[in-house]
């Protein structure tokens, strides 16, 4: 059946082609260039795209610019073995009809998705989400910090009269720390609650700005000297690093409810007992909680 969704697809293509030929722009004239032929029956650059597009999760692996080569190669196995394939009569009969009627009705819901329901998820929506969310999440502190890491608390009080007397705090941590963050001079990064051990985070947080440690602060890692870069409240993470998140939520919370209103307006019977209990809600549950697979919006 794989080989008949392609298929499909590509019948899908060409309908869609012969609305937007009407046009005669020159763009259409170049999606629609021809770049190969089996057997005399042309594939063009319209092809190659939904084939991209249909077969992404097969392509994703590999480099953009080979996935046009390998977007052709599967349109021609395609077009040679679905040529066979009706060549022995594989396309008659009912189950094959009831087949073809299902991908139809997949490749519709899937264009209805792309085409209605994404529409009503504008960049007006996503960003009032994130204004929404962020005003959510309660202030707080975060901290950024350097360190070295030894293994004796020895060590650590020899580096911290180092400090005391004027040491560069970076170049000691380059020479004698044990931890990755060495190379770096010691630099942590910008951390907040929960997000390093305990104990050195109590010492850091507890800490003045320009500081370093005046007591060695023991972990299960070994003995740290601290010092203390800056303190700020916590950043929010940016809109470009989630909105394309946000607007994934907001497309299923609009598809769930054209789905639900669909179906409050429509006459479906489960003639099944066993499968009425499962999909069917008790009385009293919200409908809108037992989402199906069948009611997700596609990849």
């Amino acid at each position: 059946m794989k080989h008949t969704s392609r298929r499909l697809s590509f019948v899908r293509l060409g309908a869609a082609a012969a609305i937007l030929a009407l046009a005669g722009t020159a763009a259409m004239a170049q999606e629609n260039a021809v770049v190969a032929t089996v057997n005399g029956q042309p594939i063009t650059e319209t092809d190659l795209e939904i084939a991209i597009s249909d077969l992404e999760q097969q392509f994703a692996q590999l480099p953009a610019e080979q996935r046009r080569a390998a977007a052709l190669s599967a349109v021609i196995e395609i077009r040679l073995l679905a040529a066979e394939a009706e060549g022995k009569g594989l396309a008659d009969g009912d189950d094959f009809a009831r087949r073809m009627d299902m991908l139809r009705q997949r490749a519709l819901h899937s264009a209805y998705i792309e085409q209605e329901v994404a529409a009503l998820v504008t960049d007006e929506a996503v960003r009032a989400r994130y204004d929404e969310e962020i005003a959510k999440i309660p202030a707080s502190e975060e901290v950024r910090a350097r360190h070295i890491l030894v293994e004796t608390e020895e060590e650590a009080r020899e580096i911290i009269k180092q400090l005391d007397e004027g040491g560069d705090f970076e170049a000691i941590a380059k020479e004698k720390s044990t931890d990755g963050a060495a190379a770096q001079g010691g630099d942590l990064g910008y951390f907040g609650a929960g997000q390093m051990v305990p104990e050195f985070e109590k010492a850091a947080f507890a800490m003045e700005v320009g500081a370093h440690s005046a007591e060695p602060v023991k972990s299960q890692f070994g003995w740290h000297v601290i010092k203390l870069e800056d303190k700020r409240a916590k950043q929010p993470p940016a809109f470009e690093q989630v909105s394309g998140q946000l607007r994934s939520v907001l497309l299923r919370d609009a598809y769930m409810k054209v789905v639900n209103d669909l179906r409050a307006a429509a006459d479906v019977e489960i003639e099944d007992e066993a499968l009425k209990a499962m999909l069917e809600p008790a009385p009293g549950e919200d409908a809108a909680e037992g989402e199906t697979p069948a009611e997700k919006p596609a990849e």
